[in-house]
């Protein structure tokens, strides 16, 4: 109907294809379609049969009915959903095969394809690969996307002993997880492995994550199902739990192993989270200050708190979304926020301070100091408020540096530090497309080798470093630079 080619769904009944619940949702108007007929009458056993309620994801093979409003495992006695599935896969296999010819001319012959780089002059194909979508899955494709080019942090990662999960007769075989089935032995760090490993192959077919998604839902139950989820939030609890996992070893690989192949990385790192460092803490672990002060009987109380990231809120005057008519007024930047983050302000009647010179809630003032910055610094800008009862997003373009970074100012003893080491390049950026926070659509932009892909689910294109700079950023990943002086300063 929409002439979309994204997602298309086939219909298990009568075999028509149309676009998923999640493009323009005309599979459902066609299932919706098929129930008006029985509306007015009682339902017999011959009409049940013939409701098209069972469709198939093309794209990652998972079935879905309407009339439960789940993705479900059950199959007939005959194994005839399987058949389809296995269908689809030939069908695409030989597909692949027939047109592999056909893309290797066309590559060979275009010069300015998407897909083609020049390097020293010389033509080579597209080494990025994209992710498939699952079923509203791109908060997490984009979050993978912008980790796995994350140098140090992915690297570590991809060299990790392989960790077989499935012995015997089930070994390397395609498993299709559903919620319904269970398994204990599972690992989030062995499949986030396998994922990293496979993102830079340079396959020209998409990787499908469905074994980490499986896991993700078997460990975090906030993630189960197929609704649109938020980007930074799955960050943080996949961080979270990359780390418990990591120090508490996994299918056979222990602490101490896994703790000494880390030695290098964390033997300066102080930061710890929940226990002893791992990689993750010893990439993306800083510390903050937090300064709080009775402004009754002036007493200080100071406290440290390790952190992941920093959530930085969009300075309110920057918020109203401007029109044609308006004029442009000032552009809100990222040392605006930064700003806002650390500057001293006044807690509001309800963050009064317990006062324990005072032994009451008093007044009292906080601010935020950067005690110690990390490897790789996680910039979250704070796009989804709740005003009443909604949640709105705050669309407002915030100007953010690709190279030079400057954090010093932010420092609790910038005197202590050198001169570049508080000089940050920008490796990756999250965007969020649309109004809210469950509902549109996540991308990312990363640099890898000097050159930046924007990926869109399966889809990874070349892109040049002015429509990075132009994107609505949501999260920001920063590395610490290296290289000598002389970069342009925020």
């Amino acid at each position: 109907v929409c002439r979309s080619n994204k997602s298309p769904w086939v219909c298990l009944t009568c075999s028509s294809v149309h676009c998923g619940r999640y493009v323009n949702g005309h599979a459902k108007k066609h299932y919706e379609d098929a129930q008006i007929p029985m509306t007015n009458h009682k339902k017999t056993e011959k009409q049940e049969k013939v409701q098209h309620t069972v469709c198939m994801d093309c794209s990652s093979y998972s079935t879905y009915c309407y009339r439960c409003d789940d993705f479900v495992v059950n199959d007939t006695k005959l194994g005839l959903v399987q058949k389809v599935r296995e269908h689809l896969q030939n069908l695409e296999n030989s597909a692949f095969t027939s047109d592999r010819h056909r893309k290797r001319k066309l590559l060979e012959s275009s010069s300015l394809n998407s897909k083609l780089l020049k390097v020293n002059g010389s033509t080579t194909a597209l080494c990025a690969t994209g992710l498939r979508n699952l079923g509203n899955t791109c908060f997490m494709n984009a979050i993978l996307q912008s980790l796995s080019n994350i140098q140090q942090f992915c690297c570590y990662f991809k060299e990790l002993p392989a960790v077989e999960l499935r012995n015997g007769k089930t070994a390397g075989r395609r498993t299709y997880h559903t919620r319904s089935q269970g398994d204990n032995n599972v690992s989030l760090v062995e499949e986030f492995r396998k994922t990293l490993c496979a993102l830079w192959q340079g396959s020209q077919t998409a990787f499908s994550p469905e074994s980490l998604f499986y896991v993700v839902w078997k460990i975090m139950p906030n993630f189960r199902g197929y609704q649109q989820q938020d980007a930074h939030e799955f960050m943080r609890y996949l961080l979270d739990h990359l780390h418990l996992e990591l120090q508490g070893g996994f299918n056979g690989v222990s602490r101490s192993v896994i703790l000494q192949e880390n030695s290098n990385l964390s033997a300066s790192n102080k930061c710890c989270i929940n226990g002893a460092s791992t990689v993750v803490t010893a990439i993306f672990g800083g510390i903050l200050q937090n300064e709080v002060n009775c402004l009754i009987c002036g007493t200080e109380s100071r406290k440290f708190d390790p952190f992941l990231d920093l959530s930085l809120d969009i300075p309110s005057q920057f918020r109203n979304k401007r029109t044609k008519n308006q004029e442009s007024g000032p552009m809100c930047t990222l040392r605006d926020c930064l700003r806002s983050f650390t500057d001293l302000e006044e807690l509001d009647e309800t963050e009064l301070y317990m006062c324990h010179k005072c032994k009451k809630k008093q007044k009292s003032t906080k601010k935020f100091w950067i005690q110690k910055l990390p490897k790789v610094l996680c910039l979250h800008l704070k796009r989804f408020h709740w005003t009443a009862y909604l949640r709105n997003k705050v669309d407002t373009y915030v100007e953010f540096p690709l190279r030079g970074l400057d954090m010093k100012c932010y420092l609790l003893e910038p005197e202590n530090s050198g001169p570049e080491s508080c000089l940050y390049d920008l490796v990756a950026v999250v965007v969020h497309h649309g109004s809210g926070v469950g509902s549109g659509h996540y991308t990312a932009y990363a640099a890898h080798e000097g050159r930046w892909f924007h990926f869109n689910d399966s889809t990874v294109t070349l892109t040049d470093e002015e429509t990075v700079g132009k994107a609505k950023a949501y999260i920001l990943f920063y590395v610490e630079r290296q290289a000598k002086p002389g970069a342009e300063k925020l």
